[in-house]
């Protein structure tokens, strides 16, 4: 398993509480509930890099 990037986030406390609640609904954390919809939405917009792409961007 690869490292993960670690980062602040701050989020408005209500939009906290519905993903709370629906990472609960998906037997999630709030952190990997929001590292799914994340990587959805990259996957869905076509920007997913793939491991070579990431290696020359952290050159």
């Amino acid at each position: 398993m690869s490292e993960k990037k670690k980062f602040l986030l701050r989020i408005d406390e209500q939009v906290y509480a519905s993903l709370e609640k629906w990472a609960a609904d998906e037997l999630r954390s709030v952190n990997a509930q929001i590292e799914f919809l994340l990587a959805d939405a990259v996957k869905k917009a076509g920007r997913l890099m793939d491991k070579e792409e990431q290696g020359s961007e952290q050159q």
